[in-house]
């Protein structure tokens, strides 16, 4: 026997028994240690995510996480501090949809002339979100907070206009995009049609005071509308698409809240905007991405042979637009009882350039500024919504809003290609292959029409 267990033996210690305490030991040892590494690969993992994403960890999103948790009461001091005025007389502005292309920069002319906004977006994946997170960080850089949700959600909604006094809304939030409506025809409903209403009920039902509302509605209201320039007093009663129904049902839904709650609500038409930090689904920005990258244009033509023509509409006109609808609202009349002190403004302006350009001059334009031709595929336009011209009346802007669109079709389009080669770091000198793959995209349905 071995002298180990006749040790043992001696001892009263049965050799099984030590056997199980040194192997219990061991697993203890091997316990400790992995629990070690895996906090420390967690630490390590946590650094290596906060350095790739910052933009996860942003303030803006650990307080719109936090909205309905822990933290609510931090949640609402920062929401008061980005919507609090900077000047005397100046507005506080809820703006919805604040990390889109309009409300980026509504947001900061708003901002920089020392209005408060607060901002709320879905920042859903119509198209790339990292876009709309860039914008979000562009306006955190310049104090203002935009948060994660949604317009349909009322909680939120009563939540912040709970949180500061804002005096001002500016509805911004929408399903863009004509031709994506027969593939989410539901999606423009929610968006277009239940968020409108969501808002307008968080407005009227639970603000106190009740703020005056101005909203995005859309040229494409006119729709099979042949009249020229499009003017105010045009009928709207024959829409050419899913998105246009949704934004006219939107303007008789805005009709019958400013009847029953006294709500302030002014309906903007835009007309085709376009500029830096636009939209990918636009014709302007998907030509530029096709002609860096190389690949075929599409171009349509009407069943008559005409070319299609737009008001385009750069969007620092249209921020003038709406800021000037904002500070000519007037006062809502209503309050949370339901009773209304009398009739409240109700108003819709078309916004637009008022010089209907064909989109193969635009497209000339963008080829001469980015020293590159096009490949040109011309087709018949498709019964999809589009519709072959779009030219607006601002006579009734340009009274009210001292709206006076200044800005050409060159100039707004050299502005847009600036940003668009520095944002994707696009070389318009060489045509080099890197330009081919920072323009490259996943397919989407272009819209000229919005």
């Amino acid at each position: 026997m071995p002298a180990g267990v006749v040790d043992a033996a001696a001892k009263g210690v049965r050799p099984e028994r030590r056997a199980a305490g040194a192997k219990k030991q061991l697993v203890s040892a091997s316990s400790h240690l992995l629990f070690r590494a895996t906090v420390l690969a967690t630490i390590a993992l946590v650094v290596l995510f906060a350095a790739h994403y910052p933009s996860l960890l942003s303030r803006s999103y650990i307080l719109s996480a936090a909205a309905y948790g822990r933290g609510a009461a931090s949640w609402e001091r920062e929401v008061r501090r980005s919507a609090a005025p900077r000047r005397d007389g100046a507005l506080s502005v809820l703006v919805t949809g604040a990390a889109g292309f309009v409300g980026l920069h509504c947001s900061l002319a708003l901002s920089a002339r020392g209005d408060g906004v607060v901002g709320l977006d879905n920042f859903n994946a119509y198209y790339d979100p990292s876009l709309k997170r860039a914008r979000q960080r562009l306006l955190a850089s310049r104090g203002v907070l935009v948060l994660d949700g949604d317009v349909n959600d009322a909680a939120l909604l009563e939540r912040l206009l709970a949180a500061a006094r804002i005096t001002h809304v500016l509805h911004l939030a929408a399903q863009a995009g004509v031709r994506h409506a027969l593939r989410a025809p539901q999606a423009y409903v929610a968006a277009n049609v239940a968020g409108l209403v969501a808002l307008l009920e968080a407005a009227a039902r639970h603000a106190d005071p009740q703020p005056a509302l101005v909203w995005a509605s859309s040229s494409s209201v006119y729709g099979l509308n042949d009249d020229a320039p499009f003017s105010e007093d045009h009928r709207t009663d024959r829409p050419a698409s899913l998105y246009a129904a949704t934004k006219k049902a939107g303007e008789a839904i805005a009709h019958a809240y400013n009847h029953i709650y006294g709500l302030s609500i002014t309906g903007l038409r835009f007309f085709t905007v376009y500029g830096p930090w636009g939209r990918p689904d636009m014709a302007y920005f998907s030509f530029a991405r096709s002609i860096v990258a190389g690949e075929p244009v599409t171009l349509f033509r009407a069943a008559d042979g005409a070319v299609a023509r737009r008001d385009f509409t750069y969007v620092d006109d249209v921020v003038r637009g709406c800021l000037g609808a904002l500070d000519t609202a007037g006062k809502s009349t209503g309050s949370r009882s339901g009773k209304k002190r009398g009739p409240a403004p109700l108003r819709v302006y078309n916004l637009g350039n008022t010089s209907p350009v064909p989109v193969t001059h635009m497209l000339a334009i963008l080829e001469k500024l980015l020293g590159r031709k096009a490949r040109k595929r011309v087709v018949t336009m498709p019964s999809n919504g589009d519709v072959p011209f779009t030219h607006a009346n601002v006579s009734h802007a340009a009274r009210d809003l001292g709206y006076r669109p200044a800005t050409s079709l060159e100039a707004g389009l050299r502005h847009f290609v600036d940003w668009f080669v520095r944002y994707y770091k696009v070389d318009v000198g060489g045509g080099s292959a890197d330009a081919g793959k920072t323009a490259k995209r996943k397919s989407m349905p272009t819209s000229a029409a919005s």
